[in-house]
């Protein structure tokens, strides 16, 4: 007869849920997100246009939709903890393939790796997290921010990286930040694969459930607004504090101020996302969301900027963590993986068709505050949307 299982400490949960956190750190803090650190490089030293700057984002995102697509069956396959090292790993391989070489090609197809990556961790990852915010019902809230936090940590060290090594190496240096940025994806992934993260992935999140859209459609609409609409701010704001006279001190102090209000979600957000079982946290987080977005557009001094990143990046990861939150309120765990898929797949159709038009507004009208505009009208749109999101019954799928 074999021991009885002990239970695992609040504190090891914690733990658990900032290793799973690293997921994200590499597939979207570093993955996707330290692009837009070296677009402004790369497009000088290889001669993009803002459309081809802004393709490598939309082939990243659409690498994140065919992964968010597969990401459910893929957990299911192989178990959420195999899937999260794994496709952590594979991002962290494919920031090195973007450090070998300046192919517009290889480079397309790395940015699709990474981007397919990205979305299996985050799915299965975003599901172990749930699963031990499930257990905790007093933290919850705050656990499961900690896991969509996550790229916060990415986009922080990317801050303090990037911007000073384009700076001492020069122009024509963005394969550098690539490898630096693989140095740090490499250091992050080792936890995964020495944490149990197999404690987590017991139990019904791994089975299939079944999802309606129809119930929900609202809410999708929403996301892919979302997604749509924070990837241009996301993608183009370095290049347009670059434009504004802005050297790599002032660079790095954004992008961090991005990643470091970002850290701080989980305690900002854990009562609001707590408020509604239906869109209620998300217009509230998503409206914050577009208020920090529009703030370039009233000016181009470092206080609004710095108040900009603030902003926008409080409510950025936050927004992801609603959709959690209204997943895990309104269906049984069984449904889990599914339903988080299906909000990952809206956001990644969004996000996938974002950059490529909002360069080429951006090509056609020769300024970057178009590509703000529509950004931050997009996210409103959502956030007005949200509202009209209705609380399901608990465990029904339609």
């Amino acid at each position: 007869m074999s021991a009885p299982e002990r239970p695992t400490a609040p504190a090891n949960l914690t733990w658990l849920i900032l290793i799973l956190s690293l997921a994200p750190s590499v597939g979207l803090g570093l993955g996707r997100f330290a692009y837009s650190l070296v677009l402004p490089d790369m497009r000088d030293s290889l001669g993009w246009s803002y459309s081809s700057a802004g393709f490598m984002n939309t082939i990243n995102a659409a690498g994140y939709l065919a992964g968010a697509l597969i990401a459910a069956s893929v957990a299911r396959r192989f178990g959420p903890a195999a899937s999260t090292r794994w496709s952590t790993a594979a991002a962290a391989v494919s920031l090195a393939l973007c450090a070998l070489t300046g192919n517009f090609i290889v480079l397309s197809f790395a940015r699709l790796v990474v981007g397919i990556a990205a979305a299996i961790g985050f799915v299965a990852g975003g599901t172990l997290a749930a699963t031990i915010a499930q257990s905790q019902p007093a933290r919850s809230n705050v656990l499961l921010s900690l896991f969509y936090a996550g790229p916060g940590i990415g986009i922080l060290l990317s801050g303090l990286v990037a911007p000073f090594v384009l700076q001492y190496f020069g122009p024509g240096s963005w394969w550098i930040v690539w490898w630096a940025m693989t140095v740090l994806a490499i250091a992050m992934t080792v936890p995964m694969f020495v944490a149990r993260l197999d404690i987590a992935a017991s139990g019904p999140q791994t089975a299939r459930g079944r999802f309606a859209i129809r119930p929900v459609i609202i809410l999708l609409a929403a996301y892919f607004l979302f997604g749509a609409g924070y990837i241009a701010y996301m993608t183009f704001m370095i290049a347009y504090v670059r434009d504004g006279g802005g050297g790599a001190l002032a660079q790095s102090a954004f992008w961090s101020l991005i990643g470091l209000s970002a850290l701080a979600t989980p305690w900002v957000w854990r009562r609001t996302l707590g408020l509604d079982r239906g869109g209620l946290s998300m217009t509230i987080v998503l409206g914050v969301n577009a208020i920090g977005a529009a703030m370039p557009l009233l000016g181009h001094t470092p206080l609004l900027l710095g108040l900009s990143a603030l902003v926008f990046g409080v409510a950025f990861f936050a927004v992801v963590t609603s959709t959690t939150a209204f997943v895990r309120f309104n269906y049984p765990p069984a449904a889990w993986p599914t339903a988080i898929a299906a909000m990952t797949i809206s956001f990644g159709i969004g996000q996938t068709l974002g950059p490529v038009v909002v360069g080429a507004i951006t090509d056609a009208m020769g300024s970057l505050s178009y590509a703000l505009n529509v950004s931050a009208a997009m996210l409103a749109a959502g956030a007005i949307l949200s509202a009209f999101q209705r609380p399901l019954q608990r465990g029904a799928p339609s």
